[in-house]
């Protein structure tokens, strides 16, 4: 058994003689009823569990509480409260970014981070340019939130409410945008469920879509 203390939306709470083998996302559930944090699949698949361990996303079903006395844990309650909704949990709502809103907390979660992951120039896997990464593509967006799935398939509205806040972030710092990526991705008509462009693979080898044309590519259907 372990004695520890964790710091939970910026509030101490002390634990003797934890099992060590409890998750975080147990601990804040059944131990705090810190709710907002769901259980989906429990391995490290759906996203449901998303919390912010000192600013960076992380599947807390995964994760063991002993490992993380002294982090700063913040959970969907930590991000803002009906009667106080942070600026993008206003977006999903205005955008209707959520059905059943079970996934929720752990899509605003993750999209958190990625708004400042984004702030800070880190690449994805599917940035063309690792030196100036364009973080308002479609392409971008739906990468970057990869790992917070949606069962009720509100991608398309999820997408847009992203791209509203990350737009307004990254206006607000003063990053430098070209005019490609100052197209507000938030307008584009984005019908049925996202799908990357094709590979070099696919296409036998010619060039992949270049990032100009990915807004447009991102109106069609699956590749």
């Amino acid at each position: 058994m372990t004695n520890l203390t964790l710091t939970i939306n910026q509030q101490d709470y002390e634990f003797d003689n934890l099992d060590p083998r409890t998750t975080l996302l147990d601990v804040c559930r059944h131990h705090l009823h810190i709710t907002g944090p769901k259980k989906g699949c429990d391995h490290g698949q759906c996203g449901a569990c998303t919390m912010l361990i000192n600013g960076r996303r992380i599947n807390s079903c995964l994760t063991l509480a002993v490992m993380h006395d002294g982090d700063e844990i913040t959970t969907i309650e930590g991000i803002g409260m009906p009667e106080s909704l942070s600026e993008l949990q206003q977006a999903f709502k205005d955008y209707d970014a959520f059905q059943c809103g079970y996934c929720t907390p752990g899509q605003i979660c993750s999209a958190t981070a990625l708004i400042e992951e984004i702030k800070q120039q880190w690449p994805s896997h599917v940035t063309t340019d690792l030196q100036n990464p364009n973080g308002l593509l479609v392409q971008e967006i739906a990468e970057r939130m990869s790992g917070n799935i949606c069962r009720c398939s509100a991608y398309p509205n999820i997408i847009r409410a992203i791209s509203q806040v990350l737009e307004k972030e990254l206006l607000s710092s003063s990053s430098t945008i070209d005019d490609t990526t100052n197209n507000r991705v938030a307008d584009v008509a984005i019908s049925g469920i996202w799908s990357p462009p094709p590979s070099e693979a696919q296409i036998g080898g010619q060039s992949v879509v270049k990032k100009t044309a990915n807004i447009a590519n991102a109106q069609g259907g699956r590749s």
